[in-house]
């Protein structure tokens, strides 16, 4: 299991744009078809919103085949 911390200075950051600014997506077409796919929980449920506001203090969590990788936002 891989720890990341992410840390945002406004508001609030877009599930699919967290994926791409962590590093996990390459591109907003993997981000979405990550989400899509069901691999992706925000707060520990499965969440299909690419939309979806992530804010300081969520975490998410994408379940590949073989890893596990969750991105703490602070």
């Amino acid at each position: 299991m891989e720890k990341i911390d992410i840390s945002i200075k406004t508001e609030y950051i877009k599930l699919d744009q967290l994926l791409k600014f962590s590093g996990i997506a390459q591109t907003g077409s993997d981000a979405k078809d990550m989400i899509l796919d069901g691999i992706v929980k925000f707060n520990g449920e499965v969440c299909t919103m690419r939309g979806k506001k992530v804010r300081t203090g969520d975490s998410v969590e994408i379940e590949f085949e073989d890893e596990t990788v969750i991105i703490s936002v602070k």
